[in-house]
């Protein structure tokens, strides 16, 4: 058998392996001289100063596997997606979906190939930004992810809250903020692998939530309900595949189509940059980072698309509970679904997973935000205190920082206030696709540097690098029309013009206001000079070996 013989079933195009052996074989290379140099090789390396330790690999594949699979899964596919369907009707919803999933996995695919050459500690794509791209890149890219997703922490708390007002009940919705808000920050300063644990169970619930509900959908698409009514694909002809919006006609289904899609974004924001920020504390990373990104792909049609499917099918895109429902799970299209098909226990059950997968979100985005200030802390982009983990390798005076977006819940107390965050809210679906435009744009002079320094990746996808012109592209024309029905004169207010637009120009003031500062850097780096090298030899000694069974002998593979 070679060397580079390809034993490892989920091994992607470009990984390399190397042989050793063992019982009974010489071995070439021995794993505990190897990793006596880790530490020194991180310290030597400049990403981390010898008076701070590091976080720690202690994400197991199963963590990695199901945080892809449903980390990020909240209220905007639960909840949200009812508005954009009452919106845009059932088949531009599901056209809509179909096109950011074909999108987001361009994205996928190619930050995997950036962050699985070198998943180090802090390894955010604003690290990789600051490493392949430029220092002001890393610099306004990182403020970008630590602000947005610190502000969807209380965004998915509020929602929770909401939702447990589906059961009727006396107690203050601060009082369940503050319950949820407490668990969840004791769990971001608890050592890594009891979030990979509980983020594990919870994206689990959300899965099964999902599988059950797409078998219920396909029984009640058959009249296997209560009532026997055969529903099939009735709600595409009354009341309509395709809606109308602001205007009637052709052009009406034109501005439904292109607002339906810029809705459908809010689902998927930051949701692929969780498999990368994971990277840094998982174990193997340079294996199971791959594993994770091919089966992403199906998290995301399984998920999403036939999600969006079954809602179609079994709720009429003109049920005034989609809008009027009230706020939380009372507005879910699901919910809507059960409800009229006469089953009476379910909505509660679901309603309750909803509530689960909202905390759940909650927490990936707090666990996010606080590896984005680390990881901010470790280019040299914010103070060095930052970088300060304890003897668990939890960064804890990051999160502790991140952490203070948490208050801003409780400006959805008092109705005033909640205008006000809804202001602070609609800067992230803004930014999210703006991260993914700078995404393509690290992606892209990653593989330049690769090309010119002869290096391959340790994972390639076949849709790369098209599928990162494409994304790149799409999410850049998808952020100017962002808000574009305020021009309608129906529509126009000088609020609604700057939640809409405003992220746009306050990155561009974080990021040419760093260049100012750093006026004598590139605008981007030279390939040819890029660092392809430091922190690879700690990436390497991370790696688990595979034992795999040949006979009598056992031989060892290691991801080089």
């Amino acid at each position: 058998m070679s060397s580079g013989e390809n034993m490892d079933p989920e091994k992607g195009p470009g990984e390399e392996i190397k042989q050793d052996t063992y019982d009974g074989v010489d071995r070439k290379h021995s794993l505990a001289d190897r990793k006596s140099s880790v530490a020194g090789s991180v310290i030597a390396a400049g990403l981390l100063d010898e008076r701070y330790l590091t976080t720690k690999r202690g994400l197991k594949s199963r963590h990695a596997q199901m945080i892809a699979l449903g980390g990020t899964i909240g209220t905007g596919l639960f909840v949200g997606s009812g508005a954009t369907l009452h919106l845009g009707g059932p088949a531009f919803i599901l056209a809509s979906y179909i096109l950011i999933t074909v999108l987001v996995y361009c994205v996928v695919t190619a930050i995997t190939e950036v962050a699985a050459y070198l998943p180090v500690h802090g390894g955010t794509m604003s690290y990789y930004g600051y490493r392949y791209v430029s220092r002001s890149m890393g610099f306004a890219l990182g403020y970008l992810y630590w602000y947005a997703l610190g502000i969807l922490v209380p965004y998915e708390i509020t929602a929770a809250g909401l939702v447990i007002d589906y059961w009727p009940n006396d107690v203050n919705i601060a009082v369940w903020m503050t319950i949820m808000l407490v668990v969840i920050i004791g769990l971001n300063f608890l050592p890594v692998r009891f979030y990979g644990e509980t983020e594990f169970w919870f994206a689990g619930t959300k899965v099964i939530l999902m599988i059950g509900l797409l078998m219920l959908s396909f029984i009640l698409f058959w009249g296997g309900g209560p009532s026997h009514d055969r529903l099939g694909f009735r709600y595409w002809n009354d009341p309509g595949a395709a809606n109308t919006y602001l205007v009637s006609g052709d052009t009406g289904r034109f501005v439904a189509f292109w607002q339906t899609v810029v809705n459908s974004v809010f689902p998927f924001t930051f949701a692929p940059e969780l498999l990368v920020v994971t990277g840094g504390e998982m174990e193997s990373p340079r294996r199971n980072l791959p594993i994770a990104s091919r089966r992403y792909f199906y998290r995301l049609v399984v998920f999403y698309v036939l999600g969006v499917l079954a809602i179609g099918v079994t709720c009429p895109s003109n049920d005034p509970r989609l809008t009027d429902g009230g706020a939380g799970a009372k507005s879910s299209p699901y919910v809507v679904a059960i409800a009229n098909a006469g089953i009476d226990v379910l909505p509660s059950i679901v309603n309750a997973v909803i509530l689960i997968s909202a905390w759940s979100s909650g927490n990936s985005f707090l666990y996010i935000s606080s590896r984005a200030l680390y990881s901010l802390a470790v280019q040299g982009s914010a103070p060095r205190i930052f970088k300060a983990c304890n003897r668990w390798g939890v960064p804890y005076m990051a999160v502790g920082c991140s952490s203070l977006f948490c208050g801003l819940a409780y400006l959805n107390v008092a109705s005033n206030g909640s205008t006000v965050f809804s202001w602070f809210v609609n800067l992230t679906n803004t930014w999210g696709m703006t991260s993914w435009v700078c995404c393509m744009i690290v992606y892209l002079r990653f593989r330049k540097a690769c090309t010119v320094q002869g290096i391959q990746p340790i994972y390639r996808n076949w849709i790369q690098p098209y599928g990162a012109w494409v994304a790149m592209f799409m999410f850049t024309l998808l952020c100017l029309i962002n808000g574009f029905t305020v021009f309608f004169p129906s529509e126009w207010s000088a609020s609604s013009f700057l939640t809409a637009y405003i992220g746009i120009p306050i990155f561009f003031v974080m990021y040419f206001g760093h260049r100012v500062i750093f006026w004598r850097d590139k605008w981007a780096w030279d390939p040819a000079e890029i660092d392809m090298q430091t922190g690879l030899q700690e990436v390497i000694d991370a790696e688990k070996p595979i034992v795999i069974r040949k006979g009598w002998k056992k031989i060892l593979y290691i991801i080089e």
